[in-house]
């Protein structure tokens, strides 16, 4: 074949190859058709990569210690850390919003402490694996449900009791001043011949001894004896009626601000972290709500009696009871809107399968078990 006849042919597939290639070009979204090769966002995790993570103080997840910081959150995040071979910057913030905003503006790479996984937060944020299974539960002063001889002091001599004794002194006046005026001037009487004074107490007493069926002498005028048994039979009545009071007064006392489950929290007033699951739980449910930055201030809101009780996380609320706490709160009702810690990432990102990998070797190989023992179970 003449060689003009191969130049031609040569000149058509080229052409037709340019064709091709710029057609396939302009399909593409421009981002790739300009830079077809340009990596992700969030790499995956390198050896000796330093890596920024956010954190929160929350005891027994994060804590100072010294000058370490030091939880079971902790302990999750360097075993991670050893895992996958890579180094952290730890950031501090005062409270679980502070968190999730330094994820969200991409000033950490994740956050770890005790970070409720929900449906909100599910929509702006991606979680890991989650790592602890916990809920809400209820921290009441242990004086609430106590039952200590000053308790028990405090609610006996209450304003009804004081009532119903000067109702009872009161009436016993007239009983006391007829018999009075019919003693004093018969031979033998309860006070035969005596003035007004001491007498009339001589006679009180006769009164409320009967009133307790404790007399040792009856009256000798017969005027006297019938008012006598008559009294007998109103102290029977009284009798009745002050046992009654008392024991509705002591019943009622300790059931008034006795919280014993979420069921008795409407009414109430109850301290919590702003900005948590379970500042949204009583907000939901129309709770009487006192919301403060730390948990250290909503424990010492309770203790001072400025509020009912505190709602929080479950494991944080019973290690305070056990150890800052011990003596002086108690957890009441079992836990309730159960939920799950994770690790927050920012959305699409590629550390999270590493670290849900990372997460999966420690419960396979015994770590997890070894660490939630350490901070959880008591010896």
């Amino acid at each position: 074949m003449p060689k003009k006849y191969w130049h031609w042919i040569a000149i058509s597939l080229t052409t037709m190859l340019s064709v091709i290639l710029t057609i396939h070009l302009s399909a593409l979204p421009p981002a790739l058709a300009q830079n077809p090769a340009m990596p992700s966002v969030n790499a995956d995790v390198k050896p000796n990569q330093s890596l920024r993570v956010v954190t929160r103080l929350i005891k027994p997840f994060v804590f100072e210690e010294g000058a370490e910081i030091v939880g079971f959150s902790m302990d999750i995040l360097r075993n991670i850390a050893t895992e996958l071979g890579f180094k952290y910057t730890l950031a501090v913030q005062p409270s679980v919003n502070g968190m999730l905003e330094q994820v969200k503006n991409n000033q950490a790479d994740f956050g770890i402490a005790a970070v409720s996984i929900t449906e909100e937060r599910n929509k702006d944020f991606d979680f890991s694996y989650p790592f602890f299974q916990g809920g809400l539960q209820i921290l009441v002063p242990i004086k609430n449900g106590g039952n200590s001889l000053f308790s028990l002091l405090s609610n006996f001599f209450s304003a009804t009791l004081f009532q119903v004794v000067g109702l009872i002194l009161l009436v016993s006046l007239i009983p006391v001043h007829i018999v009075w005026w019919f003693e004093r001037n018969h031979k033998g009487g309860l006070v035969e011949n005596q003035p007004y004074f001491p007498s009339i107490f001589t006679v009180l007493w006769w009164v409320l001894a009967t009133l307790a069926t404790q007399a040792e002498e009856m009256p000798k005028n017969w005027v006297s004896r019938v008012i006598a048994i008559f009294w007998m039979f109103i102290s029977v009545v009284f009798v009745a009626y002050f046992t009654a009071t008392v024991t509705a007064s002591l019943t009622v006392q300790q059931l008034q601000g006795s919280i014993q489950s979420e069921n008795d929290l409407p009414g109430k007033n109850i301290a919590t972290i702003a900005g948590s699951t379970s500042a949204n739980y009583l907000r939901k449910n129309n709770i009487q709500t006192t919301e403060v930055e730390q948990i250290e201030s909503a424990y010492d809101l309770v203790l001072n009696g400025q509020v009912d009780a505190v709602v929080f996380d479950a494991p944080v609320l019973l290690y305070y009871a056990s150890h800052g706490g011990k003596g002086k709160v108690q957890t009441v009702g079992s836990v309730f809107e159960n939920e799950n810690y994770g690790i927050v990432f920012s959305p699409n990102s590629s550390y999270r399968r590493q670290i849900n990998d990372a997460l999966l070797k420690l419960v396979e190989n015994g770590t997890y078990q070894d660490l939630y023992k350490k901070w959880f179970v008591r010896s």
